[in-house]
Parts: structure tokens; C-alpha cells; sequence
């Protein structure tokens, strides 16, 4: 099964941009997707379906043109759930999960901390999703958790590892990222690719991108008993329809 994750930082833009092209060349069998910024009545449905992805799954974000995920697939999934369950984690529309015969693939969209409210916000959002987790793993043992976590886990996973007092790079958020692996997955990318240092956002500001000052902010996180199945994991930096690049998971079924 190939598994993409893409913060597309709005899907109609990203559409304006060469989006289906680039996904019909990429051929996933699930695309994750995050930050549609669209309702699914906003949305030419046809194009996905026209580029082989029948099943599709929106989960917006009550306020509009903000936040919300999609997971598209190839194949049918035996379940969908949308959310969590938890009205201050759902209300944003943050986590979609497809289960397959042989895993579970969660489209996820972690919060930033742009400022004290949202920083405050993405704390509690923390504890909780790992809460739910902990929980939701006793009944599928074989998740796959891709998206935006809006956190840089290691030095090596931003340009400048001597940036302080900025969120998404704070000591409390990159030990929950390591708590978080620690309770029983595996950053596949980083599993493959131990030293390799590649980015996954850049900012829109200072040429960034072209500079490659960029963060790793996107994972595609495997629980444990996945370990031995996990065969590819790339970040594909050459798609630019978003401030963010797709990073992709091969697994063996």
C-alpha cells in the first residue's frame, strides 16, 4: 500500500495549482490530505473520481475556509471515522481515519501554536489525541498516523536547531513528539533515513524555500507491529501546489 500526506494549505487553490496532474503521476492507493479550507459542496468531486479515487472522505472545520481533512483511496475501506469523539478536538475538523483489512490510515492536522491561546490549545489537543490513541490501539494495533504534526522532532529536522521560544520547536511540544513515538511508533522516515536531512514546510517569507531554511513538520507515524512491513518512506520536495511538499509511506501488506 502507497500512502501519501499532504498539507495542501487549501485544496481549491492547490487544484489551480496542478494538483490532480501531480496526484494522478504520484498514483497513491490514499492520499491524506490536510488543510482543505473547503467544504465538500465547495468542491468539484468529478476530478478525483475521474483521476481513480472512487472513496473519498472530507472532514471540515466548522468555521469556513479554515483547517479540516480528506483522506482519498483507492480502495474501499470496511470503516470511516470522522473525528475522535471529542467535541474540542473535532470542532476543526483534525482527524479522519480509513480502516483497511490489513491496517488503519488516520489523516491528521495536529494545531499550531501561533500564539498563547492557540499554543495553550495545542497542549490540551496533545494530551488528549495521545489519550485516544493509547485507547483506539488495543483495537487496531496497525495504525498509520500521516499528516501535519506542526512539530520539528530533532536538530536535524529544521535549518536552524538554534531557534528558541518558537512553537512548532519548543523543548514541551518535540519531548511530546518523542513521548508519542516512544508509546509505539516509528517515524518512518526517519527509520529509512537516519541521517538524511530533508524538509517538509518552508515559509512563504525570505525566499525559504528556494534557500531550503525549511522544517520536517510532516510524518508518516507507523505503529510498531507495522515495523518489519515498512519497505519506502520519501518526502517528495519537487510538488509545490502548497507552503508544504507531500511525503510518502510504502508499506508491505
Amino acid at each position: 500500500m502507497k500512502i501519501i500526506s499532504y498539507n495542501v494549505n487549501g485544496i481549491r487553490a492547490a487544484l489551480n495549482k496542478g494538483f490532480i496532474t501531480w496526484l494522478e503521476a504520484a498514483n497513491p492507493d490514499v492520499i491524506c490530505i490536510q488543510e482543505i479550507k473547503a467544504l465538500k459542496e465547495q468542491l468539484d468531486l468529478e476530478v478525483f473520481t475521474n483521476a481513480g479515487y472512487k472513496y473519498q472522505y472530507w472532514f471540515s472545520a466548522q468555521k469556513k475556509g479554515y483547517s479540516g481533512v480528506a483522506i482519498l483511496s483507492k480502495i474501499e475501506p470496511k470503516h470511516v471515522e470522522y473525528g475522535t469523539g471529542i467535541e474540542s478536538m473535532d470542532f476543526e475538523g483534525r482527524n479522519l481515519r480509513a480502516d483497511f483489512d490489513d491496517c488503519s490510515v488516520m489523516s491528521l492536522y495536529l494545531p499550531s501554536g501561533t500564539n498563547s491561546a492557540r499554543l495553550s490549545h495545542k497542549f490540551e489537543y496533545m494530551d488528549m489525541f495521545q489519550d485516544y490513541i493509547n485507547n483506539l490501539k488495543q483495537s487496531l494495533p496497525n495504525l498509520i498516523i500521516c499528516g501535519d504534526y506542526n512539530i520539528c522532532h530533532e536538530e536535524i529536522d529544521i535549518h536552524n536547531p538554534k531557534m528558541k521560544g518558537v512553537s512548532g520547536f519548543l523543548p514541551e511540544e518535540r519531548e511530546w513528539l518523542g513521548n508519542f513515538i516512544d508509546s509505539g511508533f516509528i517515524d518512518s522516515y526517519r527509520y529509512l533515513n537516519p541521517e538524511k536531512q530533508e524538509f517538509s514546510w518552508w515559509s512563504y517569507r525570505a525566499n525559504a524555500r528556494a534557500n531550503n531554511k525549511g522544517w520536517r513538520l510532516d510524518y508518516a507515524m507507523v505503529s510498531q507491529p507495522l515495523q518489519e512491513n515498512i519497505k519506502r518512506a520519501v518526502i517528495l520536495t519537487d510538488a509545490v501546489h502548497s507552503d508544504h511538499c507531500p511525503i510518502l509511506v510504502e508499506i508491505n501488506q
